[in-house]
């Protein structure tokens, strides 16, 4: 499975892994399922809400391999 990293789109990552929503409200980041997440990456939407990118990813990565 490939890794989710920080150039992906977040609309695309919560269309192709839905479970990852839980991830990105848990931290801080409920612009995953509005009209702009088709538009900003992950690192975008994480750098103008403050988030831990590292950490961010870490969390939606184990999300996806627990799906596995």
């Amino acid at each position: 499975m490939k890794k989710i990293n920080k150039d992906m789109v977040l609309g695309e990552v919560v269309t192709k892994y839905p479970e990852t929503v839980e991830v990105f409200f848990e931290h801080g980041l409920p612009c995953a399922m509005c009209h702009i997440a088709f538009n900003e990456t992950i690192e975008q939407g994480a750098a103008s809400h403050g988030i831990n990118l590292k950490k961010l990813l870490n969390d939606l990565n184990k999300k996806i391999e627990k799906k596995k």
